[in-house]
């Protein structure tokens, strides 16, 4: 490890922003990590490692030190329980750290941190999980299968009792299992600047590895890949260019059931980073027009760095509120995506920190204001035109059901075809499509 860095220093920081303070995982660590670009590859590995990590598995460390401790986690200081909770996740998960080293750091980072009354606790606690860490029960699996599921996988019991009642057992467990695997990274290649052969040498010539897709599995997504041995994107000179997008191959989907023509009007109602409203763009090959839209100037000025990096000419970023009817829009498009705001709960394998912010309350509204929105933005679809609708999460009550809502609504839509997508069966996250199609201004009975 670097000496003049103390990566478990900046490892506690990310877990007191992350798991106390309400802040995005995902982008504390990127910043930690850009701040720190200049880093062994090793340590920056090893930063990303045990704060995705203990972030993944908290509801099993803190059942495990909860076993161990007098004072339960949730009565702790929070700086303790995070440099807990790192400790735990190293002695268990990590069979390159010695347990002496994860136990000696520990408590060298509570002292430093102002905590020298109870670097004894700290020092007790973990050598006696230590000593005995495999020899801890969990609730029993046949008595009681939602309190066992949520602690061997880390998954709020609310959650786990849905899947259980969506998915019956052995699926949810398949689920819960997958959300603790890693996540490849995805990017497809920019077909207005490159193909994908020479993508695929210039980023070996910078040292990364970019293996196709399985054609079989994704049908018509030769121009992506999965790809891995880099450090940091922006190291990457073909990233700096734009030659490539990154984007989950579940993601990428959205714009093949769109299946834009030449010359289509395209409007993409929730669209930062704007990833689907880019791949329109680069579908209709300069044709055209992608309206990219979203609530917040932030979020419309991150479409605008994408659009600009990408270099496209056929799309442009607008603020404008999804709920709020527009009616210069009214059947102006071709094809609409509504890809909305949801729970998220598809996502977990690269934003751990979402199942612990999520309430089935928050997943009641998110269902409702998915409805309202779609029972606006539908009136911008052309007759004959196409509706997207999609999520980043595998509820039904937010996807198979909001569309038969929508549809009972809408006579005028026909179903063409929907899907759920499950992460422990394919590549991307989990994700929810359904593509629906505007009638010739009749009803569909």
């Amino acid at each position: 490890m670097t000496d003049s860095v103390n990566t478990r220093e900046l490892i506690l920081g990310i877990l007191m922003e992350a798991a106390e303070d309400g802040n995005y995982s995902h982008l504390v660590i990127r910043a930690v990590l850009d701040k720190y670009q200049y880093l062994d590859k090793r340590d920056r590995a090893f930063i990303t490692r045990v704060s995705e990590g203990t972030l993944q598995r908290m509801i099993e460390l803190d059942y495990i030190i909860d076993v161990f401790s007098k004072v339960k986690t949730r009565k702790m200081k929070p700086a303790i329980r995070n440099i807990l909770r790192m400790g735990v996740y190293q002695l268990k998960y990590m069979d390159a750290v010695p347990a002496s080293a994860a136990c000696n750091e520990a408590v060298k980072l509570a002292r430093k941190k102002g905590f020298s009354s109870l670097a004894g606790f700290v020092n007790g606690v973990l050598r006696n999980i230590s000593r005995n860490l495999f020899d801890v029960t969990y609730p029993d699996m046949e008595t009681e299968p939602a309190a066992a599921l949520s602690v061997r996988y880390s998954m709020p019991e609310w959650i786990v009792r849905d899947w259980l009642s969506a998915y019956g057992r052995e699926r949810t467990e398949e689920l819960l299992a997958a959300f603790l695997t890693d996540a490849p990274l995805t990017v497809r290649a920019n077909l207005g600047r490159i193909t994908p052969e020479a993508l695929r040498e210039r980023l070996a010539s910078e040292g990364v590895s970019a293996e196709p897709l399985d054609e079989g599995k994704y049908p018509g997504l030769s121009y992506a890949f999965a790809i891995r041995d880099y450090d940091h994107l922006n190291g990457l000179s073909s990233f700096r260019e734009g030659l490539f997008y990154v984007q989950d191959v579940s993601s990428m989907m959205v714009a093949e059931y769109a299946a834009p023509k030449s010359g289509d009007v395209c409007i993409d109602v929730c669209a930062a980073p704007g990833g689907k409203s880019m791949h329109l763009a680069e579908k209709l090959a300069g044709t055209g027009h992608v309206s990219a839209r979203d609530l917040t100037d932030y979020k419309v000025a991150l479409i605008r760095e994408n659009i600009k990096r990408q270099g496209l000419a056929n799309i442009t970023a607008v603020k404008q509120d999804a709920a709020v009817f527009d009616a210069a829009s009214e059947a102006a498009a071709d094809i609409v995506i509504a890809d909305l705001p949801c729970s998220g709960l598809g996502v977990l394998r690269k934003k751990a920190d979402i199942k612990y912010r999520m309430s089935r309350a928050q997943q009641e509204e998110l269902a409702a204001l998915q409805r309202r929105i779609l029972d606006v933005v539908c009136a911008y679809v052309k007759c004959g035109g196409t509706l997207i609708y999609s999520t980043c999460t595998i509820n039904p009550a937010e996807n198979e059901e909001n569309v038969r809502y929508f549809l009972s609504g809408h006579p005028e839509f026909t179903l063409v075809k929907m899907e759920q997508l499950f992460p422990d069966r394919q590549l991307g996250d989990g994700f929810f499509i359904s593509k629906m199609v505007k009638n010739n201004g009749k009803d569909r009975y």
